[in-house]
């Protein structure tokens, strides 16, 4: 069986550097050059909560050949329709294709590959590439969690597989509900990564002051009200229901809420938006992907999402260079 993380950034990373080391032939496919030059002659180094190197087989999308089992997708889903269709060339006929993409991506690969072939995972834990073949867990090693659905009603004959795979690294729920599973993906992400892109911090940084604190709340509960207009359960992350938890319809629901949401993050405290390294490399960001997501269904159900659309506004103006990654960006959700 050939196996590959294709994108293996920081989580292709260390996801492979758990799974290498028990006697799996996995491939490692990035197009930083440096990336996989780094992983071929020093291993793949994981730094931060857990601290080790382990050796891993590296190659660049143009030394790709033959014809894969199972392909983890980790790339930026901007380009899916291009990446997907030359991955469908690598595809055996009866392999499956697993993304870890944020928002909302699995139906758009499924018209590229068929339905059946296509599986859609959500991780629950964050990392950083800090250099070439280094990168860093920022979750903690207790939370490191998978949740693996399929969209087609016939689960591939690969689905026991992959499950295997990933519980190498940490425990995998298998999601009957994957569209709430994604949506509880897609909450957390708009919530917290979105103002860690706007305030360029942590997860933590963005959860603590009140003002911030505020916002975060806010794009929580404009999520949680689209889903609910949409008729979408959001399922619980890592056994936590966090519509009981954060969603609120009187003052001291909404107290309970805001005072909560430090604690429900503190596992992730460290963790750095993807989108914010984006915005650091001077990169495109996954956020029409991800808060433009809730604001199209918001649209779609007739909820607003006034603080969605202003994230996905000020992460373009940051984009543009119009404006910068910074604790004074709280100043424009103010008329929101």
């Amino acid at each position: 069986m050939r196996i590959a993380i294709y994108g293996a950034g920081s989580l292709g990373t260390i996801l492979g550097a758990f799974i290498s080391p028990k006697g799996v032939n996995i491939e490692l496919i990035n197009r930083n050059k440096a990336h996989v030059e780094a992983l071929r002659t020093k291993g793949a180094q994981v730094t931060g909560t857990l601290n080790f190197c382990q050796p891993v087989t590296a190659y660049t999308p143009d030394e790709m050949n033959g014809i894969y089992d199972i392909l983890f997708l980790m790339t930026k889903q901007q380009n899916n329709p291009e990446v997907v269709q030359k991955l469908k060339n690598y595809l055996a006929p009866d392999g499956v294709l697993v993304t870890f993409q944020n928002g909302l991506p699995e139906m758009q690969i499924a018209s590229i590959v068929g339905e059946e072939r296509v599986l859609g995972c959500t991780v629950a834990w964050g990392a950083t590439l800090q250099s070439p073949g280094v990168c860093e867990l920022t979750s903690e090693p207790d939370a490191l969690s998978f949740s693996l659905g399929a969209i087609s009603a016939q689960r591939s004959k690969h689905f026991d597989k992959v499950k295997e795979l990933l519980e190498l690294m940490g425990k995998v729920d298998v999601e009957e509900n994957f569209l709430g599973t994604r949506w509880s993906k897609l909450l957390i992400n708009a919530a917290f990564s979105g103002m860690s892109a706007v305030l360029g911090c942590t997860f933590g940084e963005a959860a603590g002051p009140k003002e911030s604190r505020r916002i975060v709340q806010a794009l929580i509960k404009e999520c949680i009200d689209v889903c609910q207009a949409g008729g979408i359960r959001i399922e619980p992350v890592q056994g936590k229901d966090i519509v009981k938890l954060l969603n609120y319809n009187n003052s001291l629901k909404r107290a309970f809420s805001f005072f909560i949401i430090p604690i429900a993050i503190r596992k992730h405290a460290k963790l750095k938006a993807s989108m914010l390294q984006d915005l650091e490399k001077g990169k495109l960001t996954e956020v029409d992907a991800i808060n433009g997501a809730v604001s199209e269904f918001g649209r779609k159900v007739g909820c607003p999402t006034p603080m969605n659309d202003r994230v996905v506004e000020i992460i373009h103006q940051i984009e543009q260079g119009k404006l910068r990654p910074c604790f004074d960006n709280i100043k424009l959700f103010e008329q929101a």
